[in-house]
């Protein structure tokens, strides 16, 4: 498996745009994004467990119903969510950008992230769009990247190459999302696509189970957005035999998307609003799967944990606790607590109690800007990890004026 250059346009088929439609104030802001690919793929999506959904979520369930698409259209700046004319004004999304591709509107993703209840300048959006489609290339991705972002403060795109079946494979994507995150998809926003040729249902199989080990372990603030949206377009031009059932090629194809998500995941906890530090949550000696995940995915959503992190205060009581409410079973006797990051390692309480540590050392080590909490609870055979980020003054400040 290799990093290459083309985001979420380096897989056959594929192109991308980003420009600046007039939703954003900031007319050097990029806020309307379109990737399109040359023929109909296999499409799968997963979304936001908020019972509050936007409209977009709705025309995109509807649409996507075949289980085909061929384009995507995203807008940020304005959520389009509990808005004037919302489905609506989704619906004339898709259908502006099929008259500029020539494709039918029913084939078309539609996305908005941004302010919430707002009516979305549907009009400003119908004017730009055909100049949008003129910019669409495989140079695309990174404008397109830039144009979903709202207070992100860096583009988040990646691109693998790897083989399936003798034939080279080609996966990419790109996201955004830096508060409202909190797991159920938690506003975030992923699109991808690949030329692998696989299925509706096990390309909605890998999605579905790669989202529940990657994003669904996300949390910025504990707010799960209205928003949330994760979608793949798989156009089948790579010429591998198509995956349609859980063989070795499934495997394969599945270890890449998860690796591209896992790597998304993490830069978006890395940009959390106000964040100084990306926090990987690691918790090992579990009886299953989901207990470990339950507990670190507690951890990770913590208002305790996230402010003792952004002082660098040793303080691990607050970490237990957070286990302790998260409602898995666990032995507190049997727990074990360390920090580590490039300033190097140190446990700080073993068996559930606190030991005797160098405080001046884990001061350092908490002090990075990526820390790891490593937490062991047994000897049994699974673990699971989750990712978040630190509480800061600066997070209280960008959602105090998020609007005006």
């Amino acid at each position: 498996m290799n990093v290459i250059q083309g985001g979420v346009s380096a897989s056959q088929g594929f192109t991308a745009a980003g420009i600046h439609a007039g939703l954003r104030k900031n007319k050097s802001k990029l806020d309307l994004a379109m990737i399109l690919c040359d023929v109909e793929c296999a499409a799968a999506a997963v979304y936001t467990k908020n019972a509050v959904k936007a409209a977009p979520i709705f025309v995109t369930m509807e649409n996507l119903s075949s289980g085909k698409a061929r384009a995507v259209i995203c807008n940020s700046g304005n959520a389009n969510a509990c808005a004037p004319d919302g489905e609506e004004n989704a619906r004339r999304m898709c259908a502006a950008a099929a008259k500029a591709l020539g494709i039918n509107e029913n084939s078309v993703i539609v996305a908005s992230t941004g302010v919430i209840g707002q009516r979305l300048n549907i009009e400003a959006i119908e004017q730009a769009v055909p100049a949008l489609a003129k910019l669409l290339s495989r140079e695309g991705s990174s404008p397109a990247a830039e144009a979903i972002m709202t207070t992100d403060l860096r583009k988040k795109e990646l691109a693998l190459s790897f083989d399936v079946g003798g034939k080279k494979v080609v996966l990419g994507g790109i996201a955004k999302g830096s508060g409202m995150i909190h797991p159920n998809m938690g506003t975030m926003l992923c699109f991808m696509t690949t030329d692998c040729a696989i299925s509706t249902p096990l390309l909605q199989l890998a999605l579905s189970r790669a989202v529940k080990r990657t994003f669904n372990r996300v949390s910025i603030d504990g707010d799960t957005s209205t928003n949330d949206m994760c979608a793949i377009l798989a156009s089948g031009l790579a010429g591998n035999k198509v995956i349609d059932e859980e063989n070795e090629d499934f495997s394969i194809f599945y270890e890449a998307l998860e690796t591209l998500m896992r790597h998304l995941a993490r830069e978006i906890a890395r940009d959390g609003e106000g964040a100084t530090k990306l926090l990987t949550c690691t918790v090992r000696g579990a009886d299953s799967e989901d207990a470990a995940e339950t507990l670190a995915k507690a951890v990770i959503a913590s208002s305790l944990v996230k402010t003792m992190m952004f002082g660098s205060d040793a303080n691990w009581g607050r970490i237990l606790c957070a286990m302790g409410y998260s409602g898995a079973a666990f032995d507190k006797n049997r727990t074990d607590i360390s920090f580590s990051s490039r300033e190097g390692y140190i446990t700080v309480a073993k068996c559930g109690l606190g030991i005797g540590f160098d405080e001046d050392l884990a001061y350092r080590i908490l002090k990075q800007d990526e820390v790891t909490i490593d937490i062991c609870i047994g000897d049994g055979d699974f673990e699971a990890t989750a990712w978040g980020c630190d509480l800061s003054y600066e997070y209280v400040k960008i959602n105090g004026e998020y609007r005006t």
